[in-house]
């Protein structure tokens, strides 16, 4: 089962995704710009064999439910998360925040 709710952080929507799964569950929330994810989140691929995408992104572990992953300190983010003021130890909340306050790049 799939569920996705639009969320208000910081004055803003973004929107929390849960995937039931076997076992598990996947848990994300996305911002325009960027988005936390549970531990099943792969940091060092978005990092390494994905940099040229420039995700912006966090990781939180031991996380059951959406509220949970915006209350939990982030484990660890890409590095453009933290070109972007984004460290591990930060809540999901505070990094939602920031991504959604993140404007488009000019071309």
């Amino acid at each position: 089962m799939m569920r996705m709710e639009p969320l208000t952080i910081g004055g803003r929507t973004v929107i929390g995704i849960e995937v039931k799964l076997p076992k598990t569950t996947l848990l994300a929330v996305a911002a325009d710009r960027g988005y936390i994810m549970c531990g099943a989140l792969d940091i060092g691929l978005l990092n390494e064999q994905l940099s040229d995408r420039k995700i912006i992104a966090g990781r939180a572990t031991g996380v059951r439910t959406l509220e949970q992953l915006l209350a939990a300190p982030l484990e660890s983010v890409t590095l453009e998360a933290e070109a972007y003021g984004i460290t591990p130890g930060m809540t999901g909340n505070e990094a939602i925040k920031r991504m959604a306050e993140i404007a488009e790049p000019t071309q």
